[in-house]
């Protein structure tokens, strides 16, 4: 699902709201998440699960088409682990 089908599924649960709004919200979602992870925080949803920041130390990689040897800087990486919920509901429609 991406976000445009996301928003058409909620517009068509909620016919009492409009389009633009539910836009809205779901802009705002996303951009209080991004904050949190921007910040070095975590946001947990429960049932659903939690976003959190993963830290990569530097290291020597491969560029894949010469074989030459590249520096790789550290960096931050956003980091999701689905929730208990979430992956027992996975499991089950995945057994069905």
């Amino acid at each position: 699902m991406i976000k445009s089908e996301l928003i058409a599924q909620l517009t068509e649960e909620n016919p009492h709201l409009f389009q633009r709004d539910i836009e809205r919200i779901v802009a705002s979602i996303f951009e209080e998440i991004t904050k949190a992870l921007e910040s070095g925080g975590r946001v947990e949803l429960r049932g659903f699960g939690a976003f959190s920041v993963r830290h990569r130390a530097p290291r020597i990689g491969r560029n894949p088409k010469s074989g030459e040897s590249v520096n790789v800087p550290a960096k931050s990486v956003p980091f999701f682990k689905a929730g208990k919920e979430l992956r027992q509901r996975v499991d089950a429609s995945m057994r069905s």
